[in-house]
């Protein structure tokens, strides 16, 4: 796992216990998970998401992130410091990366139970940027008026 710097022995001994701890039941039950991602698509066909992962570099932030998102797709419903709720049903997934940097993933939860990846960035501020919660909000409502199209 890539921790930011200042972070001790014991905190990633605490993080990796922490992971275990909110998994370990969700991982017994035949190992299925608890609400599945799905990246957002959007009309034109692009994900944009998987995009920004394709692009982060390096490779290990991409991994941290994965190994994030699949904590709360088995350990659902799970809190903070991997998961945090925004509001209007849309919830974050918190990354520590390498050289001190943090990402975050934003989604929410749809209609058949699926984690649906809406947005994700660098967080370069101590508060979720209004333009990228906007973003978010606006993707979950193209996903949302998909759905009802498709019934």
């Amino acid at each position: 796992m890539v921790f930011g710097a200042g972070r001790g022995f014991a905190t990633l001994r605490l993080s990796l216990l922490y992971r275990i701890w909110y998994t370990r039941d969700a991982m017994s039950d035949k190992g299925l998970k608890r609400i599945p991602a799905i990246f957002f698509r959007t009309a034109a066909g692009r994900e944009p998401v998987r995009d920004w992962l394709k692009e982060l570099k390096p490779v290990e932030d991409r991994k941290q992130i994965g190994v994030d998102i699949q904590t709360v797709e088995f350990g659902w419903p799970i809190g903070m410091p991997v998961c945090r709720p925004l509001g209007d049903g849309l919830y974050e997934v918190r990354s520590d990366l390498s050289r001190n940097r943090i990402a975050r993933v934003l989604f929410y939860i749809d209609r058949e139970s699926r984690m649906v990846l809406l947005h994700g960035f660098i967080k370069k501020t101590q508060k979720t940027p209004a333009g990228d919660l906007e973003l978010a909000r606006r993707n979950k409502a193209l996903h949302e008026a998909e759905m009802k199209k498709r019934g």
